[in-house]
């Protein structure tokens, strides 16, 4: 099995000298065997797909038949419509969204946010946790344990768009809330309770966990 050095090295010249050097008007990104390749037109699309296939099929390759696709990057200037219009990359999903400018208008942006997947993922890592069965520890404990994680989470994929990170968010409370009742004889029975306790130490204690920090007001749960 070809380790993933040697082929990362036989892709960059397989792939991006080449790309560089026959088309260097046209601006690209790869990272392992996933690449992004911009163009100006379908037309032109079509044109470095068919070139990248050939190239690739030259050097004993071939294009994925499912992930390779032409997307159409709508926003605010490219108004037409296209069966794909969204794509996955590195753990984050660009797509048309809505943004807003300096002046308070809202537009069309082209623009990525973490992805589903990826959101997915995390709150999977969240509940294989079992926060539940740590009401042993102290709240300072499991900051230290899993505030790392978090924190890496938020200056990933926080960068953009960071109400995507919502559902991860809640999944962490709610299981903080889960930690909280356990621990505590007295909101065991007191949802509600649990819920407004942990809002309050986000807003008293937003150094424990990164999401407390980096979300105004602390935990969603005060909302709840």
């Amino acid at each position: 099995m070809t380790s993933p050095l040697l082929a990362n090295l036989f892709l960059h010249y397989a792939f991006d000298r080449w790309l560089a050097a026959n088309f260097p008007q046209i601006p690209f990104e790869r990272y392992a065997d996933d690449a992004i390749v911009h163009c100006r037109t379908e037309k032109q699309a079509q044109m470095i797909r068919k070139a990248i296939e050939k190239r690739l099929l030259d050097c004993g390759l071939e294009l994925h038949p499912e992930k390779t696709r032409i997307i159409y990057c709508k926003d605010e200037l490219r108004k037409g419509r296209h069966t794909d219009e969204k794509f996955d990359f590195l753990g984050y999903e660009f797509r048309p969204r809505k943004s807003i400018n300096r002046k308070g208008k809202v537009f069309i942006n082209f623009s990525p946010a973490v992805s589903t997947k990826a959101a997915t993922s995390m709150r999977e890592v969240i509940r294989n946790w079992r926060l539940r069965q740590c009401s042993h520890q102290s709240l300072e404990d499991l900051s230290r344990l899993y505030n790392p994680i978090i924190r890496g989470w938020f200056q990933y994929y926080g960068r953009y768009y960071r109400t995507g990170l919502y559902s991860v968010i809640r999944q962490l409370d709610h299981e903080l809330v889960d930690w909280a009742r356990q621990k505590y004889k007295k909101l065991r029975n007191h949802v509600r309770c649990a819920r407004r306790w942990v809002a309050t130490v986000s807003r008293r204690s937003p150094h424990l966990f990164a999401h407390w920090t980096r979300m105004r007001g602390g935990s969603l749960m005060g909302a709840v």
